[in-house]
């Protein structure tokens, strides 16, 4: 018998699928202990990162949403 796969809580969590099939996720490392960084760094760290490739299946699959 076919088992669904769960979705991962986490993953859905903190991340987003756009519409062109890509991933938008927050950049990590920006919620504490900043203040050594560049006024620069910080700006960049604003940002949200992305996730392309062949990696993005997976973390839909997580999703729930494949």
């Amino acid at each position: 018998m076919a088992k669904k796969n769960k979705t991962s809580k986490s993953v859905k969590k903190r991340i987003k699928a756009t519409g062109a099939g890509k991933l938008k996720h927050a950049t990590p490392g920006k919620r504490h202990l900043n203040a050594h960084f560049t006024p620069k760094r910080r700006r960049q760290l604003r940002r949200q990162g992305t996730i392309t490739g062949a990696i993005v299946k997976k973390y839909l699959i997580a999703m729930g949403e494949y």
